[in-house]
């Protein structure tokens, strides 16, 4: 269903349930070394969902390493975004020449633990969230919520090489029940983040699992200077192209 909320040129590929064939690069298998069976499951199935992409975009896929943020490292022209939860892998894969930034997330659709919305929300979030369910009370907003935002920070983390806590992105939602290819939000970065565009995703609940996805078009993030080890990326003035 990840095909649904990203555009024509985006690759995507999910699938419910593990891959049995993919066979990991030795430096990713590396990495999982000693992990539970689940872990390794989850690991290498959104490896053989990203390599599908890859493919289908005309490269040959390549070891999917984390960067110093932990982000995948994607072959050289290319951006994307994995997700797993509970029985779902996806992965999308663009050419950097026409998307700058990729950001999904999927979540179990099930409410958050009130401990853990409080710290996700702002108190206008809470109350964005409240009058939505009162509207439309078989959404879990508040998993939503935490689904977008996570989708907003698998975008940002690349394009800036900066760590982002929930308190830097507000959502708004903008339900459409009857819209069958998923209903919309927008972020708009706050605080030291809010130099950084405002963004629109779609967000679609379906099986049992919610999924967000944001996807912008080449030109229309800003450019970042490369951070060393140890140090924040620094956004550069002006637009990548």
């Amino acid at each position: 269903m990840i095909e649904e909320l990203v555009p024509a040129e985006v690759a995507a590929r999910d699938l419910f349930g593990d891959a049995r064939t993919h066979r990991l690069f030795d430096s990713e298998r590396a990495l999982v070394a000693g992990a539970v069976a689940e872990r390794v499951r989850e690991f290498t199935t959104v490896r053989w969902a990203a390599a599908q992409c890859v493919r289908r975009l005309g490269h040959a896929p390549a070891p999917l390493l984390p960067g110093r943020l932990g982000a995948p490292r994607w072959p050289r022209g290319l951006v994307g975004s994995l997700t797993h939860c509970a029985g779902y892998r996806a992965a999308v894969v663009a050419r950097a020449s026409v998307v700058s930034g990729l950001g999904i997330d999927a979540e179990p659709d099930e409410p958050l633990p009130d401990r853990v919305t409080g710290r996700v929300a702002s108190a206008g979030e809470l109350r964005h969230l409240a009058a939505l369910h009162s509207a439309h009370p078989d959404v879990r907003w508040d998993r939503l919520l935490f689904c977008a935002k996570e989708a907003f920070y698998k975008l940002w983390s690349p394009v800036t090489g900066r760590w982002l806590g929930f308190d830097g992105a507000e959502v708004t939602f903008a339900p459409s029940p009857g819209d069958a290819r998923g209903r919309g939000f927008v972020v708009r970065p706050a605080g030291a983040a809010s130099g950084f565009p405002a963004v629109r995703g779609r967000w679609l609940a379906r099986h049992g699992v919610l999924v967000a996805a944001i996807a912008v078009a080449a030109g229309e993030l800003p450019a970042v200077r490369p951070a060393a080890d140890g140090q924040e990326g620094t956004a550069v003035t002006g637009i990548s192209s």
